[in-house]
C-alpha cells in the first residue's frame, strides 16, 4: 500500500486540514499518516483560536514516520508562524521525499485568517522551494505573486512567477472567480488547463485541503503530474457536487462519497 504524511493544521469540525486529509487519503485507497503543527478550534462559521505545537513536537513527528515507515507522498497545508515553517522546512530537506504537495493556506473558507499575515516572505523563502507542486488559491496567489487576478491571462502569469521562487510546478487554483472553476497548471514550459462546471453550494468548507491530498495521493499511486491533478480535480468537483448541509456555515464536502456507491476504483486499489 502507497503511503501519504499530511504535515498541517488540525480542523477539529472534521470538513478541512488533518481530518480531511486523511479521509482523502483512505478515499484513494492509501495510507494515511499525519504530523500535526497547529490545533485550530474551528468550526462551519469561525476560526475560535488556534494553538501552535511546538517546533521541536513537529519534528519529533516527523521523524517517528520517517525512522520507521516513510513516504510516497507528503502535502504540506496550514503553517501558521515562522518558527513552524523553519520546522517543517529543516525535516523536508532531511529527508527529502517524493512528491511534496504544498498547499500554502492562509485563510479559512470564512475569512479568517490561518497565516500570520508577516508569515510571507518566510512561506517564499524556505518553503515554497521544496515543493513539487503548489497549490494556491486566487487570493494566495494574489499575495505570493504580488499582484491582482481577475483573468486566465493573470493566473498563467501569478503561476510564472511563483514558479521562478523554486517550486517545480505550481498549480492556481481559479475557484474564486466567476464562471466555470479553471485551474491553470504550469510546470515551467507550459500551460495546462483543468476545468469544471461551477456547482452554486456554500458547502465548500475544506476543498483546497482535499483537493492537494487528493494530488498528493495520485502522485503516490504512480500518475503524472498533469494525470493526477485531473484525477483529482474530478474527485474534489464529485466532493463538492455531493456536499453535506452540516452545520449553520459552510458545510463539508462528502470526501466518501463515490467509495459509498461504487466502491474503490482499480487504480486506487491496486497496491492495497
Amino acid at each position: 500500500m502507497k503511503k501519504v504524511l499530511t504535515i498541517a493544521g488540525s480542523d477539529c469540525s472534521g470538513g478541512a486540514g488533518i481530518q480531511a486529509d486523511l479521509k482523502t487519503f483512505s478515499a484513494h485507497g492509501v495510507f494515511g499518516m499525519s504530523a500535526i503543527v497547529s490545533i485550530v478550534a474551528e468550526n462551519t462559521c469561525r476560526v475560535i483560536d488556534i494553538q501552535d505545537v511546538s517546533p521541536d513536537m513537529i519534528k519529533k513527528q516527523i521523524d517517528a514516520v520517517y525512522e520507521d515507515i516513510g513516504t510516497d507522498a507528503v502535502k504540506v497545508g496550514m503553517l501558521s508562524q515562522p518558527c513552524c515553517m523553519e520546522a517543517v522546512a529543516e525535516k523536508l530537506l532531511e529527508y527529502r521525499p517524493a512528491n511534496v504537495v504544498i498547499d500554502p493556506v492562509m485563510y479559512a473558507k470564512n475569512g479568517c485568517p490561518l497565516m500570520d499575515p508577516g508569515s510571507i516572505d518566510r512561506l517564499i523563502q524556505q518553503i515554497i522551494p521544496l515543493a513539487d507542486l503548489l497549490t494556491p488559491n486566487i487570493p494566495e496567489a494574489e499575495k505570493i505573486a504580488g499582484m491582482a487576478i481577475g483573468s486566465i491571462d493573470d493566473m498563467e502569469q501569478a503561476a510564472a512567477e511563483i514558479h521562478r521562487m523554486g517550486c517545480k510546478n505550481v498549480l492556481v487554483k481559479g475557484g474564486h472567480a466567476m464562471g466555470d472553476a479553471v485551474d491553470v497548471l504550469f510546470d515551467g514550459r507550459e500551460y495546462f488547463y483543468f476545468s469544471s462546471q461551477r456547482i452554486p453550494t456554500k458547502n465548500t468548507h475544506g476543498t483546497g485541503c482535499t483537493y492537494s491530498s487528493a494530488i498528493a495521493s495520485n502522485l503516490a499511486l504512480g500518475h503524472s503530474m498533469q494525470q493526477a491533478v485531473k484525477l483529482a480535480k474530478d474527485y474534489v468537483t464529485t466532493a463538492i457536487r455531493h456536499a453535506l448541509d452540516i452545520g449553520k456555515g459552510h458545510g463539508p464536502t462528502h470526501h466518501f462519497w463515490e467509495l459509498y456507491h461504487h466502491g474503490l476504483t482499480n487504480s486506487a486499489a491496486r497496491d492495497i
